[in-house]
C-alpha cells in the first residue's frame, strides 16, 4: 500500500514511553515504538517527532516553584526522551537528528526550520526536544507549531487512550468515542486532545490531528496508510 501522507509530526507522550512502568524509559516500549517508525521510514514517509516529558517531570509538577524554573525542568525531560528514541532509531540503522528549542550544541543541534526541513527531505528522523523552547507552552503547542513550521500533512497524536471521549473511558465505562471532530468541537467541549493554544494553532494553519492509542505500535504504521483509527479532528 501507498503511505497517505509525505511527511507526518508524530507526536509521542512521555507516559507511551514509560510503558508499563508509569515513570522511566521502557526498553521494550521503545524498542516496538522505534521498529514501526523504522517501518514507515521505508515506506518513504519523512517523520519527524515532538516528545513529552511526562515520565520524568511535568511543569505543573513543582506546585510550589517559579513556574518558568518547572517548565524548564521539564524541557530538559524531554531532551532526555529525545535521546533515547534517537539511540533506538540508530540502533536500527535510521538516521536520525536531535534538534532543541534551547541552545545545548554538545548533545544535540539548534533548532533551524531549514536544516530540519533538509534532513527529512533526506530521510532522516528529525526529533524535536525542549517542546518550543519557551516556558508556559506545552508540547502539545510545540508539536503543533513545528508541524505548521516544517509544512506537516498532519499530526499524529499517539496516547495512551485510543481514541478521543466525552468523558475519561478510564472512569466511565458509558463513555462516547468520537471517529470525527471539528476543531470547535474541541475547543466548546474543552475535550482534552489538546491544550486550547495548540488546537487553535492547528485550525488557524488547517493541519489535521489524527489521535489514536499507542498501545498496539503498529497502529503509527496503520494511520499512514490511511486507515480509520481513533479519532480524526479536521
Amino acid at each position: 500500500m501507498e503511505p497517505k501522507y509525505k511527511r507526518i509530526l508524530l507526536k509521542v507522550s512521555g507516559e507511551a514511553l514509560a510503558g508499563d512502568n508509569k515513570t522511566g524509559l521502557n526498553d521494550v516500549t521503545i524498542g516496538a515504538i522505534t521498529d514501526k517508525i523504522k517501518e514507515c521510514v521505508e515506506l518513504g514517509v519523512q517523520i519527524a517527532i515532538v516528545v513529552g516529558g511526562g515520565n520524568f517531570w511535568r511543569g505543573r509538577t513543582g506546585e510550589n516553584m517559579d513556574r518558568t524554573r518547572a517548565d524548564h525542568m521539564g524541557m530538559l525531560a524531554t531532551v532526555i526522551n529525545a535521546l533515547a528514541l534517537q539511540d533506538a532509531l540508530l540502533q536500527r540503522g535510521v538516521d536520525t537528528r536531535v534538534q532543541t528549542g534551547i541552545e545545548m550544541r554538545q548533545i544535540a543541534e539548534p533548532y533551524i526550520r531549514g536544516k530540519a526541513v533538509r534532513h527529512l527531505e533526506k530521510g532522516r528522523v528529525v526529533i524535536f526536544g525542549c517542546g518550543s523552547g519557551n516556558p508556559f507552552f506545552s508540547t502539545d503547542t510545540a508539536a503543533a507549531l513545528r508541524a505548521a513550521e516544517i509544512d506537516a500533512d498532519i499530526i499524529l497524536l499517539a496516547k495512551n487512550v485510543d481514541a478521543v471521549y466525552d468523558s475519561d473511558p478510564n472512569v466511565n465505562k458509558n463513555a462516547k468515542k468520537f471517529d470525527t471532530l471539528s476543531y470547535i468541537d474541541v475547543l466548546n467541549r474543552g475535550l482534552g486532545v489538546m491544550d486550547s493554544t495548540a488546537t487553535s494553532l492547528c485550525m488557524d494553519n488547517h493541519i489535521p490531528i489524527r489521535v489514536f492509542g499507542l498501545n498496539e505500535p503498529d497502529n503509527i504504521r496503520k494511520v499512514i496508510l490511511g486507515h480509520e483509527i481513533g479519532t480524526i479532528v479536521k
